[in-house]
């Protein structure tokens, strides 16, 4: 019930003047005004080192946010393409004619149920396969690279892999399948290491920015002692300096976690031509395309920067507000 009355009997109307300049603010109606005179300075010197440390904060937690979204995006793609699809693998020695083995295993292939499409790979297509990391080279021709098969399955009703895989090993001699579920777990492991990884760094950027807050909440309740001592004993309560308090810090946590989060997503802007200019050759761009995809973050991943927003103005809100409280309690 107490909950309930505060957030009933809250200004809300004044407290939008916490979340703009002073200059700004003057400029809205009447009922938006604060009818109370500010405790604490909206431009004192801790307020401005503290904007830039919360700022910053922001920046983290958003650039964070963002690399575990393009992570666990990239891995979702690949997990729905190769849960997709399947390889079967040819091996070319001691075959006399691999075209034909290729045709047979093919047509063999077709016929299964629940397999939608059979395409059989070149050996152009193959050695293609590896130019990422051996390069395009000549020698590629005379190397016994493995002949492969891309059957892409019906993923409503999927065949019986196991069933296919030993008829294939009946029928045909250095014959493979590899249903990529060994990629499939690894990929899985990766996205969980880095959602915890995620997890752990906003966690200290949110610890972090707590004991910012409470030493700031500290240090101008210890500069403003004596007006929040007269205000205490001529009878104002703990909910009215608080929400002094609330309101300076909110106003600040917003307009620092917006620079931050704006910051954040210039950077995720600029990330595809980073990456470009960086990419450090054929190799490392293809690996990094794998990891993070394009670089560019869709619309989900820009409203995490804005729910950082939010989380990182709530904590500043309300941490003021129990540090107030708490210091409150002992002047009594």
């Amino acid at each position: 019930m107490n909950l309930l009355s505060d957030i009933r009997d809250y200004p809300w109307t004044s407290l939008l003047t916490g979340l703009l300049p002073a200059r700004v603010a003057g400029l809205l109606p009447a009922r938006f005004q604060s009818k109370s005179a500010q405790i604490v300075p909206a431009a004192s010197i801790a307020g401005n080192a503290l904007t830039v440390v919360i700022a910053i904060m922001s920046f983290l937690a958003c650039l964070t946010a963002g690399a575990v979204y393009m992570v666990n995006q990239s891995a979702n793609a690949w997990v729905n393409d190769i849960a997709s699809e399947i390889t079967v693998e040819l091996d070319p020695i001691n075959t006399a004619d691999i075209e034909k083995k290729m045709t047979l295993v093919s047509l063999f292939l077709a016929k299964q149920e629940g397999i939608t499409r059979v395409k059989p790979l070149t050996a152009d297509d193959s050695a293609k396969l590896l130019e990422p990391w051996l390069g395009n080279t000549s020698a590629l021709a005379a190397l016994p690279i493995p002949r492969l098969i891309a059957v892409e399955i019906d993923r409503s009703s999927p065949p019986d892999i196991p069933l296919i895989t030993t008829a294939l090993s009946q029928n045909f001699e250095g014959v493979t399948l590899d249903d990529h579920r060994r990629w499939q777990a690894e990929i899985r492991a990766l996205t969980r290491s880095a959602a915890l990884g995620g997890i752990a760094v906003l966690s200290l950027v949110a610890a972090a920015t707590i004991a910012i807050i409470i030493s700031a909440t500290r240090s101008a309740m210890a500069s403003n002692r004596e007006i929040i001592e007269v205000l205490h004993f001529v009878g104002a309560n703990e909910r009215f300096i608080s929400r002094e308090f609330e309101r300076h810090f909110l106003g600040l946590g917003v307009r620092a976690a917006t620079i931050g989060a704006l910051s954040a997503a210039l950077a995720f802007l600029l990330l595809p031509l980073t990456m470009h200019m960086l990419g450090g050759g054929v190799v490392t761009a293809a690996d990094t395309q794998r990891l993070v995809g394009s670089g560019e973050l869709d619309l989900w991943g820009y409203f995490l920067c804005v729910l950082v927003v939010v989380v990182v103005a709530s904590l500043c809100m309300i941490t003021s507000r129990l540090g107030v409280i708490r210091v409150l309690k002992s002047y009594a």
